[in-house]
């Protein structure tokens, strides 16, 4: 248990500046079904991780924009 908490706990330190192994493959991901520009989808995925219920909410926000 004490090696999950380090491993979290060395991830939340500060902002990642590349992306997670398999995040590129999310992305690409929302860009196909959720219609967006892959910037956006790079935002939703580094600022909701992979709750897809909230980055479905925000791709909504995102397409009203248009």
């Amino acid at each position: 248990m004490a090696r999950q908490d380090a491993a979290t706990a060395k991830h939340s330190r500060r902002p990642r500046s590349r992306p997670l192994k398999g995040e590129e493959t999310e992305v690409k991901h929302i860009v196909e079904t959720q219609n967006l520009s892959p910037a956006q989808a790079r935002e939703l995925v580094r600022r909701y991780g992979n709750d897809w219920r909230k980055i479905e909410e925000a791709a909504k926000t995102y397409k009203g924009d248009d």
